[in-house]
Order: structure tokens, then sequence, then C-alpha cells
């Protein structure tokens, strides 16, 4: 009996040793994510080599172009608001009259072109799809210091225009009263679909997929060791390519957190997080920032996400109208630009947008989608990302041991905690709750985004933190 209870107990802690030994070895296998080698050129790919060669690239309009935008503005239907809506209802069609009227009247592309071309740009062949990228090197660099690359993704209904007003920031901090310890040679590409760079002609093209792209494009350009930053779709490509790449990547800095893998201690935070903050880890802001959460989360992404709904099923038919329509297209985005910036913008009759933007810049990222007709595809990077649900994926599933920054801005539509992150994010070595700003926070606060910036790379070079994951 005793020799028998014996065996059972050895089959036991035998069962037990598989079981650890299992999880040990599926965890350190689990801990990078394969690279996505696709094809999403056009048809069967070719037997060839791809060409490599990086070509300059400028951003040029014809005369056609621009007469056919002037006669569809000019025969633009308008419909009516309701009295005292505001925009409530999403973009507000009186503000929209004026928006028309100086995009037509005063507003200058050709002006905006060279604004554009400002900085050089160039395209490239990537698993056969040309990639558009903006790649500014330092105009002058301290003694003995060379420039660290960055990687700087956007998001949708934004583009590479993002950044035009942080890139001097950072490729030349000295002249715009900012440290010059760490001086960057900044690189941005338009994801595929999104601006100048092609569209996938194939379907599946995810976050994973772009964030291969990107990183192939970074060793193209000679960039063994690189930093990469990213909000909005941004977030998630970084965020990939740090799971994909981590001893490439030195450091990853966020503008936006999102953890889409929620557990059970996720769940009772929520429950009982405003009660009880210390037990979750919870600083005061992060309970002023959520709670009461069905108001301030559950309802928020209710109300705001409609489009994402409707991008993540059938993004062809909303884009076909948006893609015919100059006019239609302001309003979708302009909408987005106005609420993310501020909620409360909602309540204004403009929207608050000239708040903290102008006209040209917010006609100039339309117009980055409107020449380049690329807001069905654009659209289709929701559906591509979201069709199989939320948590079903590889990436989600895996942590980021890469050392990561982020920047918490208080107007963003979703607040994650460092708490929450720090599940995802294993290695946070720097969080910092932003005084002001929104969703789009390179064009809104590029001061403040490239202080927070700067100082995360400070703190990853000074401890040489990216050799210690």
């Amino acid at each position: 009996c005793s020799s028998l209870a014996g065996i059972m107990l050895l089959e036991v802690f035998l069962v037990l040793g598989a079981v650890i030994i299992y999880f040990l070895f599926s965890k350190k296998k689990e801990e990078t994510l394969p690279f996505k080698e696709g094809w999403w050129g056009k048809g069967e790919k070719p037997d060839t080599e791809e060409d490599t060669t990086i070509r300059p690239f400028k951003v040029e309009t014809t005369e056609e172009e621009l007469s056919d935008l002037f006669r569809r503005l000019d025969q633009a239907r308008f419909t009516e608001p309701l009295e005292n809506s505001c925009f409530h209802y999403g973009t507000n069609s009186v503000y929209l009259r004026k928006v028309v009227s100086y995009w037509k009247n005063q507003f200058n592309w050709k002006k905006q072109v060279e604004v554009l071309n400002k900085y050089p740009q160039f395209k490239t062949k990537i698993q056969g799809i040309d990639i558009h990228f903006v790649h500014v090197k330092p105009p002058r660099l301290p003694e003995g210091q060379s420039a660290k690359p960055l990687l700087m993704v956007h998001g949708w209904p934004g583009s590479f225009y993002e950044f035009y007003k942080i890139i001097p920031l950072l490729t030349d901090p000295a002249s715009h009263g900012l440290s010059d310890e760490h001086v960057f040679e900044v690189i941005c590409p338009s994801i595929p679909g999104y601006g100048f760079s092609e569209a996938p002609h194939k379907k599946d093209f995810n976050s994973v997929s772009a964030a291969s792209v990107f990183y192939e494009l970074m060793l193209r350009l000679g960039f063994n060791e690189f930093y990469a930053q990213g909000g909005d779709w941004g977030w998630l490509i970084c965020t990939n390519l740090a799971q994909i790449a981590p001893n490439h990547m030195k450091g990853l800095h966020l503008n936006l957190a999102s953890v889409t893998n929620m557990g059970f201690t996720h769940l009772l935070s929520i429950l009982l997080g405003r009660y009880l903050p210390g037990l979750f880890g919870f600083q005061d802001e992060d309970v002023r920032r959520m709670f009461p959460f069905l108001k301030k989360g559950l309802y928020r992404i209710l109300l705001e996400s409609g489009y994402a709904h409707i991008q993540a099923t059938k993004p062809d038919t909303v884009g076909c109208g948006l893609n015919d329509s100059p006019v239609g297209l302001a309003a979708y985005i302009l909408e987005k630009f106005s609420t993310w910036t501020d909620l409360e913008f909602h309540n204004l009759e403009d929207g608050g947008l000239e708040r903290k933007f102008n006209l040209d810049d917010l006609l100039t990222n339309i117009m980055i989608y409107w020449v380049s007709g690329c807001i069905v595809s654009s659209m289709r990077f929701y559906k591509e990302n979201l069709q199989k649900g939320i948590g079903k994926q590889k990436h989600e599933r895996l942590t980021v041991q890469v050392p990561t920054g982020i920047a918490s801005f208080p107007n963003e539509l979703v607040h994650t905690p460092q708490a929450w992150a720090q599940k995802k994010y294993t290695n946070i070595v720097s969080f910092h709750f932003m005084p002001r700003g929104g969703h789009f926070a390179a064009l809104e606060e590029p001061e403040l985004l490239a202080e927070d910036i700067l100082q995360f790379i400070g703190k990853v070079e000074k401890e040489q933190l990216w050799r210690k994951k």
C-alpha cells in the first residue's frame, strides 16, 4: 500500500515537474514575436530579387488634380445642423462651410507642399510595396557625439506630417532651448496604405506586418540599434517591433499605451480601484482620470468608437463616399481632431479645432489623404487588426522587455494607469502624467513630447538599460 502511495506521489511530482518545465521553457520560447515575411504587391510574387534601392521622393500635385478638387469643393452639398447641436452629432456643418471656404479661398496647397518637401523624403520597396519615409539628420552635432536613430510612427487619421513640429526639437535640440546631450536622426515612415506609402494589395496586412516592414526599413538604412516612438497605431506597431527585435531596439517611447489583454485583477481594479487605489497601485491622478469608470471608461468608449466598428467590419463601404468627396473626408477627419484633442470640445460649435491647431495644418493632413487617395486603405488597417477579435493574437499575449517610457496625456480618450501598463511593458523606466494635451501629442504639444522623449532616452543611455534586458 505504501509503495503504491509512493508511486502515486512520484507520478504527481513528475506531472508537476513537467508542468513547471513546460511553463519555464514555453515562456522562454514565447518571448519574441516572429518576423512576418509577407509579399503585399499585386499578383504573384516574382522570382526576381527585390530592388532595394532607396529613391528620393518629393510631394507633387498636378493642376488637373487641384482643379478637380476645387470643382468638388464648389459642388459640395451641405446639410443644416440641428440648432445648438455644436459637435455632439459629429462635425457641425456651419463650421464645415467655414473650413471649405478657407480651403477654396485662402489655403495655399503649393506653399504647404514646400513645407512638406523641406525635409528629405524617400521611397523604397519592401515586401512588394513602396514604403515612403521622411529621414532627417541633425544639422550639426556636438563634439564627439553621434546621432541616435529614432523611428517615429503615426496613426489614423494622422500622417507623417504630425511630426513636422517635433522633428527640429529632436534633430537640433540646442537651437530650441533643449539639452543637446542626445541628438537624433529621425525616420518617419508612412504606414503602408497611408499617405505616400503604397497600400497592400493582399488581405491580412496588420500591425505585425507593418512592424516587420519597418524593421526591414531600419536595417536597410544601416541601423542595427535604434529607438522607436509612437501613439495611436504607432503605439501598436512600435510595440510589435519591440517584440520582434528586442535586441535591436534600445528603447520604446509611447504617448498611448493601451492594454488589450485584460485579466481578473484589471476587472477587480475597475470595480474597487476608486475606493482602494493603493491596493491596485493607482495614483491619485489615475483615480481622477478613470473614475467614475462607467462615465470616463465604458460610456466614453461606446460614444467614441463607432468609427472603429465600421472600419473593423466594412471599411470599403463608407470609404467609397469619403474617397469621392473632399468635404466628406474633411468632416470625417476633423471630428477626430476635435474630440480626441479634448472631449469637452464637442460643446463648441467649431469643435475647438482652432484652439490647438491651425487650419493650414489640419488641411495639410487632410490633403495628404486626398491627393494620395488613401482613406479606404488606411481604414482597412482596423479590419486587419481587429477582425480576429481583441486579445486573440499572439502579440497581445506577449510582454515587452525593451526599456519603455510612457507619456500619459490627460485628454487621451482612455487612460491606462502605470499599474496596468506594467503587466505588458515589464521594463517601464519612465511614466509621466503630462500637464496638458490629447491624442495628437506630437502636433499639439511638440515641446512637451520632445522633452519627455529626451529625458527617457537620457535615462536609458546613462544606465545603458538596453544592455540589461
